[in-house]
């Protein structure tokens, strides 16, 4: 999946089947459910689902909270805006 078929996709009601349990949070996110996004990622501690994390409290601006899951992650995901975040975080976890 493409970064521009995952947009296509927020047109649809529910996110597509089959997409990783970080991705569709990243769907949430992007129709503004911020809740619904990080209860798909709050007890998944993986590799793919902490970034995603750190994102979501970045954009809820809990900033210590961020950093404690970026530093999880063991990379810098932090892009210079959330937008570039979500969109590098998406074409990760869309291939």
């Amino acid at each position: 999946m493409t970064l521009e078929e995952f947009r296509a996709s927020l047109t649809l009601a529910a996110p597509p089947e089959g997409i990783p349990a970080p991705l569709v949070a990243l769907w949430w996110d992007a129709k503004g459910d911020w809740a619904r996004a990080h209860g798909m990622v709050d007890d998944l501690e993986t590799a793919e689902g902490m970034p995603v994390h750190a994102y979501l409290h970045r954009k809820e601006g809990a900033a210590s909270n961020a950093d404690y899951w970026y530093s999880r992650a063991g990379r810098e995901f932090r892009r210079p805006t959330l937008e570039a975040e979500w969109e590098a975080l998406v074409e990760r976890l869309a291939r």
